[in-house]
């Protein structure tokens, strides 16, 4: 077994724990476990689509791959509990090393493609990483070199698993996955080393208001609870197909019912790498799609392209759960004349607490809440910044707490001391109100956190980086608003006398020390001075204010 112990987790209180398994809310079972019982009521039917490859599996072959990555992943030296870095693209490589790593018992960090050495190297030393699993090359992008680089940074990194070309010392995934066969006995093995319900399934990462990423233990009973409950309120079934276009590390593609849970029910899960209309759509009829999940950006973007189009290709279309940032009311009363299916909308967070719409609620319900918990299990406060309870109707911040909601960051005191709040009551900074039938209305977020089209940047690493730059004296980054995003980056900048700042020099700098792309600042704006608070702070409410109404003056 792994020398790894379970530092760093926070578990749930032993009489929490217990109450859960009492009431039958967690089952001890591994999410692996349940992919295997649908392979056994369906085994010849097909469970899985690589839209952009044309690669399809049945369930046998799903859990036949995995039995075949998993042994291949133990051969190689990899061992329970390990933990190992999963950057890949949409696509069956994804699928396999996901379900691979599941059934060995080894914890996958779910990295998105976007990132680049300065996220990975923190994820990776933080989680000790011991593999990373990633493209070769993709959009001009050299993830060889990457993963040598973060070979020598990160202690412990020995592997790097590349899809596709890959270059000695890296080892072919693809030869892995598609030569390499399980034997009986280690078939056997792996049975026998089926992990248990409360030991940890994978690693998702979270956005947060400092530095990189946050990772966050996701333990296989509260990530199957996760991801039946959600399954339950989207109507999922075995006559269902779920579309996956956004990356499937995120939680909601992955698990709010996402590809897992149509795994789950025996139906069939499709990806696809561009939520482009022009590529989605086609997908969408071909493979008769009756539900999948977009960022409220892509959903307006849909809606428009149909608008235009008058394509006709959604007809198996029945529901668009939409989610990451709020929805304005306007565009979500659209998606039903326009796209011809239910609108879901969705608010939660990789953290726990996942609320939806219902499918039968009321058409004002659906198209301005963001949705109750999918739970009767999660708890939930909103409340002022004494942390007492508002009254119903009133704007708060949200806490919760629940079965499917961990109890602290992994190895990370700090942000747990900041982000969880006595009796374990998570606490993100989503300001809300408790509206009709108990639906929450999302009013933003209190944190200093920008929600560029779903993806949480946090504006206090992206300055700490640009201050690396020595002209500048004073650095702010703020959310503009936008309609296609909802929120951009915009960067305040106070510079030396007699010196100048371009974004372009900005976003050069970003990307040479191994920025994610989607951080890069959209918009410059340099000034002598920037207001400040009572207290000393850069005054951010007064320049979101001031980004707002210079672009309200350039339209």
């Amino acid at each position: 077994m792994s020398t790894h112990s379970r530092r760093g987790i926070t578990r749930w209180p032993e009489a929490v724990e217990e109450h859960y398994l009492q009431v039958g809310v967690w089952e001890e079972q591994t999410i692996q476990s349940f992919i295997r019982e649908a392979a056994g009521r369906v085994p010849d039917k097909e469970a899985y689509c690589d839209a952009s490859n044309n690669v399809r599996f049945t369930y046998r072959e799903l859990v036949e791959h995995a039995d075949h990555a998993a042994a291949g992943f133990l051969r190689l030296g990899l061992v329970p509990d390990d933990r190992v870095i999963l950057a890949l693209p949409n696509g069956w490589r994804f699928v396999l090393v996901l379900l691979g790593c599941l059934r060995a018992g080894i914890i996958p960090v779910m990295a998105l493609p976007a990132h680049r050495h300065h996220e990975l190297s923190a994820i990776g030393e933080k989680a000790e990483a011991r593999a990373i699993f990633c493209a070769d090359e993709s959009r001009g992008f050299d993830y060889q070199e990457l993963a040598g680089e973060l070979k020598e940074s990160v202690p412990g990194l020995e592997w790097a698993f590349i899809a596709g070309d890959a270059h000695a010392p890296n080892i072919s995934l693809d030869d892995l996955l598609l030569h390499e066969k399980a034997s009986l006995d280690e078939v056997a093995q792996l049975d026998e080393r089926e992990t248990g319900g409360t030991d940890p399934a994978l690693f998702l990462l979270s956005g947060g208001t400092t530095g990189v990423p946050k990772i966050i233990t996701r333990t296989h009973n509260d990530y199957v609870y996760n991801i039946k409950a959600c399954a339950e309120v989207a109507g999922l079934s075995e006559e269902s197909v779920y579309l996956a276009t956004m990356p499937v590390a995120h939680n909601f593609p992955l698990g709010c019912p996402g590809i897992l849970g149509a795994l789950f029910v025996g139906a069939r899960a499709v990806t696809l790498g561009s939520p482009a209309p022009e590529k989605a759509f086609p997908v969408i009829d071909a493979e008769k799609v009756t539900i999948t999940a977009a960022v409220p950006a892509v959903a307006q973007r849909w809606i428009e392209y149909e608008e235009d189009n008058a394509t006709g290709l959604l007809s198996s279309l029945e529901v668009l759960q939409v989610g990451g940032s709020r929805m304005p009311d306007t565009l979500s009363a659209r998606v039903g004349p326009v796209l011809g299916c239910t609108l879901q909308q969705v608010f939660g967070m990789a953290e726990g607490l996942i609320n939806m719409t219902r499918l039968d609620d009321p058409a004002e319900i659906i198209t301005t809440t963001q949705g109750r918990p999918v739970s009767e299990y999660d708890e939930i406060r909103i409340v002022d910044e004494s942390f007492q309870d508002v009254a119903v109707g009133q704007r708060g911040e949200i806490l919760t707490r629940g079965p499917y909601t961990p109890q602290g960051y992994y190895a990370s005191p700090e942000a747990n001391e900041k982000s969880f709040q006595p009796g374990g009551w998570y606490h993100p900074g989503d300001v809300v109100e408790l509206g009709p039938g108990g639906n929450l209305i999302v009013h933003g977020r209190n944190k200093d956190i920008i929600n560029r089209g779903g993806e949480k940047i946090s504006a206090e690493e992206i300055e700490s980086l640009v201050y690396q730059l020595s002209q500048v004296k004073l650095a702010a980054v703020v959310a503009m608003p936008d309609t296609d995003y909802g929120e951009r980056i915009c960067l305040y900048a106070v510079v030396g006398e007699g010196q100048t700042l371009t974004l372009e020099e900005v976003r050069e700098h970003l990307l040479n020390i191994g920025v994610a792309g989607f951080k890069l600042p959209e918009r410059l704006v340099l000034s002598d001075g920037l207001p400040m608070t009572k207290i000393g702070k850069v005054d951010k409410k007064e320049l979101r204010n001031d980004i707002a109404a210079r672009l309200e003056a350039e339209q």
